[in-house]
């Protein structure tokens, strides 16, 4: 059986650019989230993402109708019972995903496959929480989901040959490129990135140089397009420390150790843009 309908769980940032690519692609896409006014905001992103494309004459505005018209809103987990593919991309927390995992198992059908969009956590334990392990895969999306390429195709212990070729054509209908990686802790992209911000923290902590000088060395040194301070700013210096931790943890090596001025940053709430400050303030 082909995937037609999607859940995704989740209507943040992560979430709504999942449904949007989704929807563009033609799937019929139900946008879940804890509460109205959340599932709400992630659509008004969308419609705002797709509105920008329209204004730029990169999209038609009969594409853009049509992709809205494919996303309809949910508030309950029950609603999976009408789906063939669920992409959970919920807060990074391993309790939090394995219990919506537990119920996705009850309430959706016997054929749907449920993926995981997380960037750190261990999709075999994921998998563990429900009766269907040889159906649990990871799809790590990157930020901003429209606009990056990649999507890492994550298997666990038991996921099926057959599962993962239903996942990885989807990811090219939806105009990304699937790269296949092994379940170990932070994947390949975070498993190498963290690290990087990790250290150029560390490089501001112990005063080698100040968060400019730093990030200009990157962009103009390595040709990255943003420097990794600014970087862990939008991506949320609570998920770096998150996935910093479960680095450190995973693998029981020191080079994982998140930098203090990382944690002291986190417990002040400075967690980057999304508060307004955090090694920039916005």
């Amino acid at each position: 059986m082909g995937i037609k309908n999607v859940m995704v769980i989740g209507a943040g940032q992560m979430g709504s650019g999942i449904a949007q690519v989704c929807a563009q692609a033609g799937y019929s896409v139900l946008l879940n989230d804890l509460k109205q006014e959340f599932v709400e905001r992630g659509l008004s992103g969308i419609k705002k993402n797709l509105a920008r494309g329209v204004d730029k004459g990169k999209l038609e505005a009969s594409a853009m109708e049509a992709a809205i018209s494919l996303i309809t809103a949910s508030t309950s987990l029950e609603d999976a019972a009408s789906v063939d593919l669920v992409i959970e991309a919920a807060v990074e927390n391993m309790e939090v995903k394995a219990d919506i995992f537990r119920k996705l198992d009850e309430y959706s059908p016997a054929h749907a496959i449920l993926a995981s969009n997380t960037s750190s956590l261990p999709i075999t334990e994921i998998a563990a929480a429900t009766k269907r392990p040889e159906k649990v895969i990871g799809m790590h999306f990157m930020n901003p989901v429209p606009v990056m390429k990649l999507v890492e195709i994550i298997r666990g212990l038991a996921t099926a040959d057959e599962v993962y070729n239903q996942i990885e054509e989807m990811t090219r209908v939806l105009g990304k490129v699937p790269v296949e990686v092994n379940d170990f802790p932070g994947f390949v992209s975070n498993r190498i990135l963290m690290p990087m911000i990790n250290e150029a923290i560390y490089t501001l902590y112990e005063g080698v140089a100040t968060k400019e000088a730093i990030d200009e060395v990157m962009k103009l040194g390595m040709n990255h397009p943003m420097g990794p301070l600014t970087l862990a700013d939008f991506i949320g210096l609570d998920t770096c420390l998150y996935i910093m931790e479960t680095l450190y943890e995973g693998f029981g090596d020191s080079k994982y150790r998140p930098c203090p001025l990382l944690r002291k940053y986190v417990k002040a709430g400075w967690l980057g843009k999304k508060t307004g400050r955090g090694f920039y303030e916005y």
